[in-house]
C-alpha cells in the first residue's frame, strides 16, 4: 500500500511539473523599487515556472540565472534595432549578450526578441525598415558563434499585424496588414528557414478595453458568448478567432506550418473598470486548462508554446495605452501573488508562492492634514504627486476610485513618499501632508509600503513642498 502510495504522489508530481514546465511569464523590470534578480529568479524556481522572457539582456539579472536551467529569452529593445543592422555590432552585441552566457552551468538562452512589437501601426513606421535586417544579422551571428541550432531569434509582434476583412470578418479570412504584407511574408519565410517560431502577443482584454460594444463573454473560455461560425467551426472566444486569423494569414502567405509561440497572454487586475481580480481568476482559469490539456486551436489543435504577461507589476511603466498596463502582474509589486492561479491547469484553489526575504520600509504612511488651514493648493499638490508617482487605482473603475477626496488626497500623499524611500521630505505638500504609523489602507484599496530595493529609482528630486519643487525647476 506504501509502495503505491508513493508510486502515486511520484506520478502526480511529474504531471504536475511537466505542465507548469509549458508556461512561461514575462518578466518586465520598469518599477520605481525592484526586487532583485535573485528573488525573482528563487520566486521562479519555487513555482516550478521554467521559461522566462525578458525585455533587454541585462547583465545584472541574467547573472541570477546562472546554473538554473530555466529557459530564458533575451531582448533588444526597438531603440538598438538600427544599430544592429551593422552586422558588426550585431556580431558584438551576440558575443556580449550570448557567447558569453554559452558554458557549462551558465544560462539557457533559447531565443533571442529582436524588438518588441515594431510594427504597431503607433510607431508610424519607424522600425519597417530596420527590423528584418536586425533579425537576419542577429541569426546570423547566433550561427557564426556556433548556438544558432539552439537560440533561435524571433521578433514579438502585436496582433494588428495581421487582419481578417471588414467584409468577411472570420478567421478563415485573414491575411497580414497590407501596408506590411510584403515585409511580413519575408520575415515569415527568414523565421521558417531558420526554424525559429512566428511571436505574437494576444490579450482578448484589449478587445474588451478598446470596443464598449465588445461581448463580454467572448473575452474570456468559459462558453458564455454566441460562437462565431467560420466554416464549419465554431468559435466561443476571442483567444481561438485571434490565433487563428494568424494562422490563416501564415497559410496565406505559403507558411501555414511554422510553429507559433504567444509571447505576451494576461489580463490586468486594475486601471480600468474590466482590469480587476475576479476578471483575471476567470480569465486564467480558463487559459491555464486549454493550455494543460494541450487543447490547441480549431485551425491548430495541439501544443502551444505561451509566456503569461506578466510576472509582477510596474508601476513606472506608461500609461499611453491605458492605466491598467502597471497592473498586469500575477504577483504584486513586492512579488506576493494577488490570487488564487493554478499553473498546472487543474484549477485548485491553491496561491504561488511568493517571493522571500523582501525588506519592506518602515510600517509608516504619508497621509492629508485635515487641520490644515490653506487648503488652497491642494489640487496642485495632488497632480503634483501624481505625475511623479503611480495613481493608477485612483483613475475610474479603479480599486481606489470609491475613495472619498480626503482620502484620494491621501493615496496620492502616500504613494509619492513611499516612491521617495520615505524620504520625510517628501511627505509635506505645503503643510497638507502629516505621518501617520496607523495603515490607512481599506478593504478596496491598499495604501502601499515600499520595498526596500537594491537600487532605488526615485524620479525626481525630493519636494519640499510644490512651490520648494516650483523653484527648483525654475532655478
Amino acid at each position: 500500500m506504501g509502495k503505491l502510495w508513493w508510486c502515486g504522489v511520484f506520478c502526480y508530481l511529474i504531471y504536475v511539473m511537466r505542465e507548469v514546465e509549458g508556461v512561461g511569464v514575462n518578466w518586465g523590470t520598469q518599477a520605481n523599487h525592484k526586487l532583485s534578480p535573485d528573488i525573482v529568479v528563487q520566486m521562479l524556481k519555487d513555482n516550478g515556472i521554467r521559461k522566462v522572457k525578458l525585455f533587454d539582456a541585462d547583465d545584472y539579472t541574467l547573472s541570477a540565472f546562472h546554473g538554473t536551467n530555466i529557459e530564458v529569452m533575451v531582448a533588444i529593445p526597438n531603440s538598438d534595432l538600427a544599430a544592429m543592422t551593422d552586422y558588426k555590432r550585431a556580431k558584438k552585441w551576440v558575443d556580449n549578450n550570448i557567447t558569453r552566457y554559452n558554458f557549462n552551468g551558465g544560462v539557457n538562452i533559447k531565443y533571442v526578441a529582436v524588438g518588441n512589437e515594431p510594427f504597431l501601426k503607433s510607431y508610424n513606421g519607424t522600425f519597417e525598415n530596420i527590423t528584418f535586417p536586425a533579425l537576419k544579422n542577429i541569426q546570423s551571428a547566433l550561427n557564426e558563434a556556433g548556438v544558432g541550432d539552439t537560440i533561435k531569434a524571433t521578433v514579438p509582434l502585436n496582433a494588428d499585424v495581421y487582419e481578417s476583412p471588414t467584409s468577411n470578418p472570420v478567421p478563415s479570412a485573414g491575411t497580414f496588414r497590407p501596408d506590411i504584407a510584403g515585409l511580413m511574408t519575408q520575415i515569415v519565410e527568414f523565421l521558417s528557414q531558420n526554424n525559429a517560431p512566428f511571436s505574437v502577443n494576444i490579450y482578448p482584454f484589449l478587445s474588451l478595453y478598446g470596443n464598449p460594444d465588445f461581448p463580454v463573454n467572448f473575452a474570456f473560455f468559459d462558453g458564455g458568448a454566441n460562437p462565431i461560425l467560420d466554416n464549419g467551426l465554431q468559435y466561443t472566444n476571442v483567444f481561438d478567432a485571434n490565433y487563428d486569423t494568424l494562422v490563416s494569414a501564415l497559410k496565406a502567405a505559403g507558411f501555414g506550418n511554422i510553429p507559433i509561440m504567444i509571447g505576451e497572454v494576461g489580463w490586468p487586475t486594475d486601471g480600468d473598470i474590466n482590469a480587476n481580480i475576479n476578471n483575471a481568476i476567470r480569465f486564467y482559469n480558463g487559459l491555464l486548462p486549454r493550455l494543460a490539456a494541450n487543447t490547441g486551436t480549431p485551425l491548430r489543435p495541439g501544443a502551444i508554446e505561451m509566456y503569461l504577461f506578466g510576472l509582477i507589476d510596474e508601476d513606472a511603466k506608461s500609461v499611453a495605452p491605458g492605466n491598467f498596463e502597471r497592473h498586469w502582474g500575477i504577483f504584486r509589486y513586492d512579488g506576493q501573488p494577488k490570487f488564487p492561479m493554478d499553473l498546472t491547469g487543474q484549477n485548485r484553489d491553491v496561491y504561488l508562492v511568493g517571493a522571500k526575504d523582501v525588506q519592506y520600509l518602515e510600517n509608516q504612511w504619508c497621509t492629508i492634514n485635515t487641520n490644515a488651514k490653506d487648503v488652497s493648493k491642494l489640487t496642485d499638490n495632488i497632480n503634483f504627486a501624481c505625475t511623479f508617482a503611480d495613481c493608477t487605482p485612483l483613475s475610474n473603475g479603479s480599486s481606489c476610485s470609491g475613495l472619498d477626496p480626503n482620502a484620494k488626497a491621501a493615496y496620492a500623499f502616500n504613494v509619492y513618499f513611499q516612491t521617495q524611500s520615505q524620504n520625510l521630505l517628501a511627505c509635506d505638500f505645503d503643510g497638507l501632508a502629516r505621518l501617520s504609523t496607523q495603515n490607512i489602507s481599506t478593504a478596496n484599496c491598499n495604501f502601499t509600503i515600499q520595498i526596500a530595493s537594491s537600487a532605488l529609482h526615485t524620479t525626481v528630486p525630493v519636494a519640499f513642498s510644490f512651490i520648494t519643487m516650483f523653484f527648483y525647476l525654475l532655478f
